[in-house]
């Protein structure tokens, strides 16, 4: 059984830029797909603003899944877009971001490693999700200061908050289809 990511640092950082986000949106019908929904914390606060109808939850844990849908949300259990359709006018995802640490539990990796080199998955997401995503929409990625930016900076993107921990600096970065984007 995989665990389900619990809020950390991360995810509160997440939350309230999320809410700040939000609540400047004059459109409250806004089609929201929360990635990598884990606890379901992101659903949870874009519900202040939206209509539980327009948020899907999805998550590659059939665990958290089932912790999401308790919560009233439609949750999918999908790796990535596997198996969503649909465009959405907001894209977030608290990416699993770390390398791989052959120390760590192996029930907890899925949670927070991100691939051998800690940026496989965000970019298999970024490869994927501009498909997804409505003209005028947006994709929220948090990302570490840990996960390599190389390949990631080629689909374009903006720093929109920041957070200082002790051992790494987050990053929300904004993508979407206006911005330039080098691939």
């Amino acid at each position: 059984m995989i665990e389900i990511y619990p809020p950390l640092e991360d995810s509160f950082f997440f939350a309230d830029f999320l809410n700040r986000y939000l609540s400047k949106k004059k459109n409250k019908n806004i089609k929201y797909l929360d990635m990598g929904c884990g606890s379901g914390i992101l659903s949870e606060e874009a519900l202040k603003f939206l209509k539980k109808e327009n948020i899907l939850s999805v998550d590659i844990n059939q665990e958290a899944v089932n912790l999401t849908t308790k919560k009233g949300f439609n949750a999918i259990k999908s790796d990535l877009f596997n198996k969503v359709y649909g465009k959405f006018n907001l894209i977030t995802f608290n990416a699993p971001y770390l390398p791989m640490d052959s120390r760590e539990p192996l029930d907890s990796q899925k949670s927070t490693t991100g691939g051998k080199k800690g940026d496989e998955i965000t970019i298999k997401f970024l490869n994927q999700a501009f498909e997804h995503l409505s003209e005028k929409g947006d994709i929220l990625l948090l990302i570490s200061s840990l996960t390599p930016l190389n390949k990631i900076k080629k689909f374009g993107g903006k720093i929109v908050a920041k957070k200082k921990l002790f051992f790494e600096e987050l990053n929300i970065y904004r993508f979407n289809k206006k911005q330039d984007k080098t691939t």
